[in-house]
């Protein structure tokens, strides 16, 4: 009987080995969630400055797609 319940600790379902596996498993998705968590806060941030007004659309559309107005000049400084 104690032969059986040592496999079953050491080896078998829920046994030491098994536990540790999981709970490494575990620690790797509480890392992922907290990175995409990270990500969420810094797009919800994003997504309130767009709601804003036009000043963080004209930001995005400067930054991200060039954007100059008709009065301005570009400039361009290569390092």
């Amino acid at each position: 009987m104690i032969s059986l319940l040592q496999y079953r600790l050491w080896y078998g379902d829920g046994s030491f080995k098994q536990t540790e596996k999981y709970q490494l498993q575990l620690d790797q998705l509480q890392q992922q969630i907290a990175v995409k968590q990270q990500r969420n806060k810094v797009l919800e941030a994003e997504v309130l400055d767009l709601r804003k007004g036009k000043e963080a659309i004209e930001e995005t559309a400067r930054h991200d797609l060039g954007l100059i107005r008709q009065d301005e000049t570009f400039f361009q400084v290569i390092e």
